[in-house]
């Protein structure tokens, strides 16, 4: 049996508060699931499409961990950064919800199907566009305002210098949200709009506490999400999280680890001095790692090595 679409108009007790002093708003919203309760903090996390391996485990982690402290996790199911938040907010058990640029019975992309399934029953899918409307150019950086408008704060992950998240982030300057970028490598043009953002007066998000801090989200301590019985890991950094993730039983040199991961020298050479004193990663030879074999996985290893 296909699940009903719910129909909130505007008048509607359930319609997002956080919308209702917005200008231009939907009179309707259309969706499967839940949407971002008014009473908790809420995140978008934007970014590139075709995103970088950092980009898409820097989404993933800052989403899983924020997400496991209650933070609702809002983006647009796009490819890219925006799934990797989706998919690191489900890890944690997480509220997150998708606002797309077609009907919410429309799954787009198409090669997002086992995404779109679980967020129509573990999160939510909203749209102010009918059941039917397909994915026109045109309605994507018009639901842009409404990703952001759903969330007290917008994260930029990876942005080219013209890029459609920087139309998320004029939305959410004219909405009142604080803006954070995680800043990338001076060169990487995925890098350029994230950079440029923080030399304008975006919050650098060099951490998910960076952003609890700015937002006074940790004075509130929300209540985390995650599953009963849930597996800590390691309970390793976030860096060496990043670190684990990209190592496999391959050999790998050090200048691939950085490649990959974007961490600065002096900080993934600390990561790896702790995967290895942890047991997890060994030195095969000088600057060369790899991932020692029957090691247990840290609960949150990144988007590039979740079961499909």
């Amino acid at each position: 049996m296909t699940e009903r679409i719910k129909r909130l108009n505007r008048e509607d007790p359930a319609y997002p508060g956080r919308l209702l002093p917005l200008e231009n708003m939907p009179r309707i919203l259309y969706g499967y699931g839940k949407l971002p309760q008014d009473q908790r903090p809420s995140l978008a996390v934007v970014g590139a499409r075709t995103c970088s391996i950092y980009g898409k485990n820097m989404a993933y982690e800052f989403s899983r961990v924020l997400g496991g402290m209650g933070i609702q996790i809002i983006s647009g199911m796009a490819c890219g950064v925006d799934s990797a938040a989706h998919e690191g907010a489900l890890a944690a058990g997480a509220d997150t919800i998708a606002v797309t640029g077609c009907g919410p019975d429309i799954c787009y992309p198409a090669s997002g199907r086992r995404l779109y399934e679980r967020l129509k029953k573990e999160g939510g899918v909203w749209s102010e566009f009918p059941p039917g409307d397909k994915p026109l150019a045109w309605h994507f950086p018009k639901r842009n305002r409404l990703i952001s408008g759903l969330a007290d704060a917008v994260l930029v992950v990876e942005a080219r210098q013209r890029s459609g998240s920087l139309i998320t982030v004029d939305c959410a300057l004219e909405q009142g949200r604080t803006v954070f970028a995680v800043p990338g490598r001076v060169g990487d043009t995925l890098s350029e709009g994230c950079n440029r953002l923080i030399s304008q007066g975006a919050v650098m998000a060099w951490s998910p506490e960076a952003i609890l801090e700015e937002m006074g989200w940790n004075e509130k301590k929300p209540q985390k999400t995650g599953k009963a019985g849930e597996n800590p890991g390691l309970g390793l950094a976030t860096a060496d999280k990043l670190v684990y993730s990209c190592l496999d039983l391959d050999p790998k040199t050090l200048s691939q680890i950085q490649q990959e991961t974007g961490l600065p020298a002096g900080e993934l050479s600390a990561s790896l001095l702790h995967l290895q004193l942890a047991g997890v990663v060994k030195e095969l030879w000088k600057n060369t790692y790899v991932r020692v074999e029957g090691s247990v996985r840290p609960a949150a290893s990144g988007p590039e090595h979740e079961k499909k």
